[in-house]
């Protein structure tokens, strides 16, 4: 080989040599400067997706590293998702954690996996605003999951979207339970039995069939309730000279009025609700709704706790207006027990007909909607015995469930815009048993802000010689007594503020009730341990008949 070969061969080598060094150092220069600056993959945002209210999290060695709230936002590798991995890295700080791909959702809407959720409470579905109530579900009914609406914080949902049945709608998150077992559980077992060993004594339902379960009291910082109410009553008419009662109530204990805003047929104000509802109450109207805001906001004005008082389940007009909606007898025509038209407490129309009336009411003014005749009639007995009568109860419920299911709806939609409710109850309510006509003190007490049993003296029946109207004080203590007992079988008992007899008795020997009088009534009630406070009975808002009584009201 000549030495012109020999140095080509060995000058071949050296550049191979170089390009292999240079290559090589290319490829540690890209190790390192891809160690310094690693490739980011591709990533997307997604949401955490969970039966339950978190799902977790894994390192790279399949180590827990804690959980992801339901409903949250992640950035998620695509490259991961396409490929089917069983788990998707989703950025974790500087880092990756390992998510279960079936905890991700490209869809806000799929966060929530849960198939089947259990009613916690005996209550009525409504529609997604929450305003139309609809089909009535019992405590532990399973109810299938069709959407959510919104998630909180800690991933817990705010509303269900469900069916069964019976139905479609939406129920509140806190109204319902994971398990069946769970939703079937009582708050107070023990308690629950003693309600249960009642029965039905009188066909105005089971107590067994009634809801315990504690009810949030609001307190309201922009409408302070006060602890005990000391109210006149001023009907429709009465309300139109509301700076005279003013005048009168300036200097004395009372701090609060309650005014009708519908007392059956009498109608306070021209209200666009009834117009919708019920044409002949808006036609009945003694007042424009600009006039009727006006009184009620002098009594605001002049520092007073206003509450509006509407009749639900006692409505001619509604009567006349849906004779469809009302108690009849078996061919549909309407009945007429104790002297009135009762539509259904079964009707759900009803319902949001009285509620929606609040709602528009309050914004008048008011600090509380009062709502009375929450109750089927009295004197249906002889109907039911004959079986002649249609009460229209389209979910089998009892009176009573209807009563209170009203009550949690109207609560429900009155305590979200910031106003409280009460209830008005029978004296005998304070009874341990349900009434006829569908009222049992605890179940309502559950629900409402503040329950005002009526125990006028003239309304209870003699015992021989002796008359309950002659004995205010007496007849009055024994209720405050009976009242605060079913006061202790509920866990979240309303205020106690009783309806007092400020009228003379209609009764022989037609006793006069004067400032005495309804001072035994008031003292009777404190003595009892009933301080909620309150109102004085007087259909007439007869002022002179307050003036004459004022000073016992302190």
């Amino acid at each position: 080989m000549s030495t012109n070969t020999k140095k080509k061969h060995g000058t071949g080598a050296a550049v191979v040599l170089i390009v292999l060094c240079l290559l090589a150092l290319g490829t540690l220069g890209y190790i390192i400067w891809r160690q310094f600056n690693p490739v980011v993959p591709e990533t997307a945002a997604g949401y955490v997706a969970a039966a339950g209210t978190t799902a977790p999290v894994y390192d790279e060695n399949g180590a827990q590293l804690g959980s992801l709230v339901r409903g949250a936002e992640v950035q998620y590798v695509v490259e991961d998702a396409e490929d089917g991995a069983d788990r998707v890295r989703v950025v974790n700080g500087e880092g990756y954690a390992y998510l279960d791909a079936a905890n991700l959702t490209a869809d806000y809407n799929g966060a929530v996996l849960t198939d089947t959720v259990y009613a916690l409470r005996g209550m009525s579905l409504t529609d997604e605003t929450g305003a139309v109530p609809g089909c009535a579900v019992e405590k532990g009914m399973a109810l299938t999951v069709t959407g959510f609406d919104g998630l909180d914080e800690n991933g817990e949902v705010l509303r269900w979207a469900v069916s069964c049945d019976r139905g479609e709608g939406y129920i509140d998150g806190e109204n319902v339970r994971m398990t069946e077992e769970e939703a079937l559980a009582q708050y107070d077992d023990a308690l629950y039995q003693r309600h249960a060993a009642r029965g039905d004594s009188w066909g105005g339902g089971d107590a067994a069939g009634l809801d315990y379960w504690p009810t949030e009291k609001p307190a309201f910082t922009d409408n302070v309730m006060p602890d005990e109410v000391r109210a006149l009553y001023l009907n429709g008419s009465a309300i139109q000279y509301a700076d005279s009662y003013i005048r009168l109530a300036q200097g004395t204990g009372i701090n609060a009025f309650v005014v009708d805003i519908v007392d059956g047929t009498a109608v306070s104000y021209a209200s666009p609700v009834m117009q919708q509802y019920s044409p002949s109450a808006y036609a009945a109207a003694q007042d424009t709704m600009e006039g009727f805001r006006a009184n009620v906001q002098k009594l605001r004005d002049a520092g007073y706790y206003v509450i509006g008082r509407i009749t639900v389940f006692n409505d001619a007009h509604l009567a006349a207006d849906h004779p469809e909606y009302v108690i009849s007898d078996l061919n549909g025509t309407p009945l007429k027990i104790s002297s009135m038209y009762w539509p259904s407490a079964y009707n759900r129309t009803v319902w949001q007909y009285k509620v929606e009336l609040a709602l528009e009411a309050a914004a008048l003014g008011f600090n509380e909607i009062q709502f009375d005749y929450i109750r089927f009639p009295d004197g249906a007995y002889k109907y039911e015995q004959a079986g002649t009568i249609d009460y229209k109860n389209t979910y089998g419920e009892s009176k009573a469930q209807a009563v209170q299911r009203f009550l949690i709806y109207a609560a429900q939609r009155l305590h979200d815009a910031g106003y409280y409710i009460s209830g008005d109850v029978f004296g005998e309510c304070a009874n341990a048993y349900v009434t006829a006509c569908g009222q049992y003190w605890p179940a309502i007490s559950s629900v409402v802000d503040a329950i005002s049993g009526m125990p006028y003296p003239d309304h209870y029946s003699a015992q021989g010689d002796y008359k309950p109207w002659e004995h205010p004080y007496t007849t009055v203590h024994n209720f405050g007594e009976s009242a605060m007992a079913r006061q202790s079988e509920t866990a979240s008992p309303a205020a106690v503020r009783t309806w007092i007899q400020c009228y003379n008795a209609i009764r022989e020997p037609y006793n006069h009730y004067g400032a005495a009088e309804l001072a035994d009534e008031v003292r009777a009630l404190r003595d009892a341990g009933c301080t909620g406070g309150f109102m004085t009975w007087n259909g007439a808002s007869d002022i002179d008949k307050y003036a004459e009584v004022i000073s016992a009201l302190s």
